[in-house]
């Protein structure tokens, strides 16, 4: 996915400047798609030249104009044509999994710790998902249309954060057995 996509759906719920964007990747789709604002400015410029997005200009007393940016129609239908387009199978990167796969040339009490640190910011990441969940979606056997949608891209996030604290919880143990084993043979 391109940022591009990002900023057409952010702006195909609402309209607003590159700050609101900005700040619509800070509370909500940044969980899922990062950007800084500098990137958001660059691509909205990017958008605004291709046609994909419209902007007016509103004066503001004593402050500069405010520019306030809409999706076009050209760029409803690239939205609709992209998110209509295969998506390939997201390969895997992880730089803790290569770092476990190098442990036994590091220190393998610094990796359970990194991995201990990782679980913790998970389970922060979880809890917060999870309160989105309770506060915005509490009976999604309910929702329909946007509302939907946002809460099955929610439930997505849950499940990667819960998948990731289940293998921290299996690989943890298993070093700190390794690194018990090692502390034996060579008091």
């Amino acid at each position: 996915m391109a940022l591009e996509h990002a900023i057409l759906v952010s702006l195909a719920e609402r309209p607003g400047t590159g700050y609101e964007i900005g700040q619509q990747f800070d509370r909500s789709i940044g969980y899922f798609w990062s950007a800084t604002h500098q990137q958001i400015y660059r691509t909205l410029k990017k958008l605004l030249d291709d046609g994909l997005v419209s902007v007016e200009s509103i004066s503001q007393d004593g402050r500069p104009d405010k520019k306030v940016y809409t999706i076009s129609d050209s760029g409803r239908d690239a939205l609709a044509q992209w998110a209509m387009s295969p998506t390939p199978r997201q390969a895997l990167r992880s730089d803790i999994g290569v770092k476990l796969r190098a442990a036994e040339f590091g220190d393998l009490a610094a990796i359970i710790g990194e991995l201990k640190a990782h679980r913790d910011e998970h389970v922060a990441q979880l809890t917060l998902f999870k309160g989105f969940q309770a506060d915005y979606y509490p009976e999604p056997d309910t929702l329909t249309g946007r509302k939907l949608h946002q809460y099955l891209v929610l439930r997505g996030g849950i499940r990667q954060e819960e998948g990731y604290i289940e293998w921290c919880d299996e690989v943890i143990p298993a070093l700190e057995r390794e690194l018990a084993g090692m502390n034996q043979r060579h008091p």
